[in-house]
């Protein structure tokens, strides 16, 4: 298959950037690269807008490097909160990847990012904290807090029932459940005054009459 050469006038992803010179299929460059504008013919007359190419790429790049510097600053603050369906011992049944965190970014916070941005050396499989590696740009990195938690709150343990302490009294041996009201009722009860004892008492004493004399 023929090559052309053409000098590449905007950033096309999997094959260069303005200003780049790279070969490609006659039949890619005549039906695609050149009708889109993405490319044009390496000539003469064309070389010498590669200086001009060259100061737009600059600019670009540079634009780039700002924009994604900002957001690699917003997403170190930032606590991502994803919710994973897991068991009773707090094991998940499945996994989080970066295309969910990436759907995530953007349903909370509105920050559209590539998922081949996020770097996972493997999915997250734990629940709690982790931090995620965010390579933005070739020269700008940077890492995210993210927070799974699970789906079905785990119950918390039950705690020890204390019994009060007037049915512990009441339950203790040897008593009588009955022995503080009749205690209440004896003494309630009127006591019976008991009669005076004679003992050690003298009876009285007659009074004397005196005898009239005849």
């Amino acid at each position: 298959m023929p090559k052309t050469e053409v000098i590449l006038t905007t950033n096309v992803i999997g094959l260069g950037a303005e200003s780049d010179q790279v070969k490609v299929s006659a039949g890619y460059a005549r039906n695609f690269l050149l009708p889109q504008g993405l490319a044009i013919p390496l000539t003469g007359a064309n070389k010498r807008r590669l200086e001009a190419l060259r100061q737009r790429r600059a600019e670009r790049e540079g634009h780039e490097f700002n924009t994604m510097n900002e957001l690699a600053k917003s997403l170190a603050k930032m606590l991502l909160v994803v919710t994973a369906k897991a068991g009773e011992d707090g094991k998940m049944f499945g996994s989080i990847t970066s295309g969910i965190i990436a759907d995530e970014l953007k349903h909370q916070f509105d920050v559209a990012i590539d998922k081949k941005k996020i770097h996972l050396e493997h999915p997250l499989r734990m629940l709690g904290e982790h931090e995620v590696e965010l390579r933005l740009h070739p020269e700008v990195t940077t890492s995210l807090k993210v927070r799974i938690d699970s789906a079905t709150p785990l119950s918390p343990p039950p705690a020890p029932s204390a019994e009060p302490r007037g049915r512990e009294r009441e339950g203790a041996p040897g008593r009588s459940r009955d022995t503080a009201p009749a205690r209440a009722k004896e003494a309630a009860k009127p006591r019976e005054s008991a009669p005076a004892e004679s003992k050690g008492e003298r009876p009285p004493r007659k009074p004397k009459v005196e005898k009239k004399a005849e």
